[in-house]
């Protein structure tokens, strides 16, 4: 009867979390929407304020910097309902840690050391770098405010073979365990049972959204690992961040985006969204670029207007639209006008899993440049091709 009662209870609370998954992430991407017109229209408003207006510019700061806040947390409730867009590939863990050591002392702050003690040797694991770095800076953080009086935060690493049931969550196979540790204050049963529910806390007020743990775990979880947490009142606490190895595979360094210099040709840009406010903010980025757009409310309107207008040279969608998504529109342009570019532009990465891998993303909210590096890349799909001639002027290889 226990192990039923138990079971009835596991149950419960997985409904429970993929509920409160489905709703925050419609949440996130309809506040990405909303952020992309916020960030998109300070940004053009701060090439229109007087250089000498100091004041203006100190409040459009102060804006910018809290819609971003904005930005980073739906970043967090994407993770918790795992639905942001990973990119897994073979992470060497052990440079990718001692590369970020000076950003962990310095979150931890003067009255704490960090102690990396990584063997010199494991398997790549198969994970998005990006995404584990920002795991291990929320688990360096959660462990700083454990540790209010200061004290060491430890990071070891290592490799185990794990069979079918035997850590939580996590198939069987080769698995890379990166573990944080603190001498912190510890949880007790009752807390170390909630401690990766979503927006739980026990820090004051102000100091905490509740989402950092629920964060890692859930990428954790979409990684193909698991998050395990040991704790003891007094004795600090310990998170288990298993991953899957890659094994085979070479590791890779995080590739840097693709910066594309000089002020682009102008051309034609359809651009399609069902948000007024998005569209009317992407309109005026790209226009300030020197771009001419034709706009569209859904994606069998963006069909029509590309029967009717043989100017348009490239095409952003969202993804996320009643009626034809973006990814639906991107395979009828493949069939109207195959040699097209598309960007994909989305507030979040539920995407079908027939989804064009090389279909070039816009993650909203996006900045001007970003979107003029990701107009370039997109007309210039041969990633071994310069965007510029030897007369120095752009090159478009369509």
């Amino acid at each position: 009867m226990r192990q039923r009662l138990q079971a009835e209870a596991t149950l419960r609370q997985a409904q429970k979390i993929d509920a409160l998954g489905q709703i925050t992430g419609g949440v996130a991407h309809d506040f990405n929407n909303l952020l992309m017109a916020v960030l998109g229209n300070l940004e053009m408003l701060r090439k229109r304020l007087p250089q000498t207006d100091e004041k203006a510019f100190r409040l459009l700061g102060n804006a910018t910097r809290g819609a971003e806040r904005g930005a980073a947390l739906t970043k967090r409730m994407l993770a918790f309902a795992r639905r942001q867009d990973l990119q897994p590939q073979a992470t060497n863990v052990v440079a990718l840690v001692v590369g970020m050591e000076d950003l962990l002392q310095s979150a931890l702050g003067p009255h704490s050391q960090i102690e990396i003690a990584l063997p010199a040797e494991l398997a790549p694991a198969w994970v998005d770098p990006n995404q584990l770095e920002l795991a291990i800076v929320n688990l360096a953080i959660n462990a700083r405010d454990a540790m209010p009086r200061g004290g060491r935060v430890t990071l070891a690493a290592r490799m185990r073979s794990v069979g079918a049931g035997e850590v939580p969550g996590l198939a069987s196979g080769e698995h890379l365990c990166l573990a944080v540790s603190d001498t912190g204050e510890g949880m007790d049963a009752a807390t170390l049972a909630r401690a990766v529910e979503p927006f739980f806390t026990t820090k004051d007020r102000g100091r905490g959204t509740g989402l950092g743990l629920s964060m890692v775990d859930g990428f954790a979880r979409q990684s193909g690992g698991a998050l395990v947490l040991h704790s003891l009142p007094g004795k600090g606490t310990k998170a288990e961040l298993w991953l899957p190895c890659a094994l085979g595979a070479a590791p890779q360094s995080p590739s840097p985006p693709r910066v594309y210099e000089g002020r682009i040709a102008a051309c034609c840009v359809l651009l399609v969204d069902d948000d007024a406010l998005v569209r009317a903010v992407t309109t005026d980025l790209l226009e300030d670029l020197g771009h001419i757009v034709v706009a569209a409310g859904s994606g069998p309107q963006a069909l029509e207007l590309l029967r009717l207008d043989t100017r348009i040279d490239v095409v952003i969608t969202d993804q996320a639209m009643p009626g034809m998504t973006g990814t639906e529109l991107a395979a009828a342009i493949a069939t109207l006008r195959p040699s097209l570019p598309v960007i994909l532009a989305t507030g979040y990465a539920d995407l079908a899993a027939a989804t064009d891998p090389g279909l070039p993303r816009l993650s909203k909210p996006f900045s001007q440049d970003t979107l003029a590096n990701a107009l370039c890349g997109a007309r210039t799909p041969d990633p071994s091709a310069t965007p510029r001639d030897s007369a120095g002027t752009p090159s478009w290889r369509v």
